[in-house]
């Protein structure tokens, strides 16, 4: 593959939002790496993803330490990339990655921890070729591990200049609340919130946006396309080849029921109006509250990143719109 020279014009194709009260703005849409930068795809493609990323303004990958699979493959084969094509971008990009879930045998792999958060993000750095990571999260909360103990570990992780802000991903509002008084009083940089949120997914309106309103957080969501649901892949019913008719997927075929179904093509109607695509309607769905900065998308191919950035091109609903496809939801 040619040596990638970044499109003059990247700065021109996107719109940044600020990230909370922080000096940090982030491109609407971001790129998560989540399952489609592991050994199984085609690593040809994902390069190819990351450089459409970055040539339309998309400044902001998003990894974790298991994603792949196998766990650290997508860190591994980002870091082979990055050092290829993204090596002289670096001050250009936002960088993330994660620890909470499972990720190596044994009591010192999995939650919340000093030591997993600590040893993991040292693994990370490692996979990546990076010196530091602009954004280090817990990934889920840990009901055992003192909250204190947690947030210490992100304290002490920018303090050892292995990142420069750190951010939490699941908790709820009381939670995210507590967190945010304990890393205030440690001077830590708590930056962002990553909930998992769509149009049929909405538990972070009840409470969480407005903590991270209050606190001055910014929030990036995930799966806003419900693991392919809001995409007209599931208008006639489950495609052979969807996630849902996968054995040991994050999606299966009880959750689709008829009813479900028949929203799904309601709100398709209304993506038609408004001359978008489901998909596209639904990410910027998200984006009509100022409390998303960011939409963290997931892609297997070009053509579904460049859908999702050309949906960018309508951003407003009409007061009709909006009660219509509450009533669907609803």
């Amino acid at each position: 593959m040619a040596q990638y020279e970044a499109s003059a014009s990247r700065y021109e194709q996107m719109q940044y939002r600020r990230c909370g009260r922080s000096g940090i703005q982030l491109p609407l849409l971001s790129l998560g790496l989540w399952h489609n930068f592991g050994d199984k795809s085609d690593l040809r493609e994902s390069r190819n993803i990351l450089r459409t990323a970055f040539d339309n303004g998309i400044t902001h990958f998003d990894l974790a330490n298991n994603y792949g699979p196998p766990y650290g493959a997508a860190e591994r084969n980002f870091g082979s990339i990055f050092k290829e094509d993204f090596k002289n971008y670096r001050d250009e990009l936002i960088i993330s990655t994660k620890a909470g879930w499972d990720m190596w045998p044994g009591p010192y792999g999995n939650f919340g921890s000093r030591k997993y958060l600590i040893a993991s993000l040292d693994q990370s750095l490692q996979r990546m070729g990076l010196d530091y990571v602009d954004i280090f999260y817990h990934h889920r909360p840990d009901p055992d591990t003192p909250l204190e103990e947690t947030m210490g570990a992100l304290d002490q992780i920018v303090r050892q200049g292995k990142a420069l802000y750190v951010g939490i991903s699941q908790y709820s509002a009381e939670d995210t609340q507590k967190a945010a008084a304990i890393l205030k009083e440690m001077k830590t940089p708590f930056l962002i919130h990553q909930p998992r949120y769509s149009m049929l997914d909405r538990w972070v309106e009840g409470g969480l946006l407005d903590t991270l309103a209050a606190e001055g957080l910014g929030s990036i969501v995930f799966s806003p396309l419900e693991q392919g649901l809001l995409t007209d892949k599931y208008l006639k019913g489950i495609p052979e080849d969807s996630r849902a008719a996968k054995e040991g997927t994050y999606l299966n075929k009880e959750q689709i029921s008829d009813e479900l179904i028949n929203k799904v093509q309601q709100l398709n109607e209304i993506a038609k109006n408004r001359e978008q695509s489901l998909a596209q309607m639904a990410i910027v769905w998200l984006l009509k509250d100022e409390r998303v900065t960011s939409v963290l998308v997931g892609v297997s191919k070009v053509s579904q990143l460049e859908n999702n950035i050309n949906g960018l091109e309508k951003l407003d609903f009409t007061e009709a719109e909006l009660k219509a496809i509450e009533s669907i939801l609803a």
